[in-house]
């Protein structure tokens, strides 16, 4: 395996993980690493198996996909990342590039498409997927801007570990089961929670559940 480009696929449907494996393995001849089916769990892997490149399915528990990239480019600026989404939201599409990920395909698209992609990414370019592409791009071909204002959303004044702690507190898990998952006290994510509470006027859960619906940490 010396000299195999090393992939870690990112995807918790079993059957979309096998077929995604093949194609990097038999048509690509790369190694797959890992498989991943937490956001959680996307960072340690990569501290692990250093890989050259992620195939990532935003719609993941336990941290948001726009998270995982942030977090990944921001330690690892080399590392290349394919969104694989099933959702041809334009405004996912365009925080995953803003985030670092090299390119966005969706689960819709052909083989060759995916390929392409990987292909265009592992050169270093970027690569959208034609089918969102005019979402995320005016006629000449600019990459729209993010929508007016966004810089003053209450979300973006969130930290990555109160989008954690939001993300896991609207999908039902308590304080300490928050704590063992992210490896923090008990106290601290009570702290976390109370900052991000503030920062978002929310009051209760299901304040909670609907932010985290509204940044579409949920599906």
């Amino acid at each position: 395996m010396t000299g195999c480009t090393g992939v870690i696929v990112v995807e918790d449907h079993e059957l979309l993980a096998d077929g995604l494996c093949r194609l990097i393995e038999d048509e690509l001849g790369w190694c797959v690493l890992a498989r991943v089916v937490n956001g959680l769990d996307v960072y340690r892997a990569c501290v692990v198996h250093r890989p050259a490149l992620i195939v990532l399915d935003l719609g993941l528990p336990g941290m948001d996909g726009v998270d995982v990239i942030r977090q990944c480019v921001q330690r690892w600026p080399e590392l290349r990342i394919v969104v694989h989404s099933a959702s041809d939201d334009g405004e996912r599409a365009r925080q995953s590039l803003e985030a670092g990920a090299g390119a966005f395909v969706l689960k819709s698209s052909s083989r060759t498409t995916l390929i392409n992609a990987v292909s265009v990414v592992m050169r270093g370019d970027r690569f959208i997927d034609p089918a969102v592409f005019g979402i995320v791009h005016d006629p000449t071909g600019m990459p729209l801007a993010s929508k007016p204002g966004a810089a003053e959303l209450p979300e973006r004044l969130l930290t990555l570990r109160e989008r954690q702690v939001l993300k896991l507190a609207a999908e039902g898990q308590r304080n300490r089961d928050i704590a063992q998952l992210l490896s923090i006290s008990v106290k601290t994510v009570e702290t976390h929670r109370l900052n991000m509470m503030r920062k978002l006027d929310a009051h209760n859960v299901a304040d909670i559940v609907r932010w985290a619906h509204r940044l579409r940490m949920l599906l």
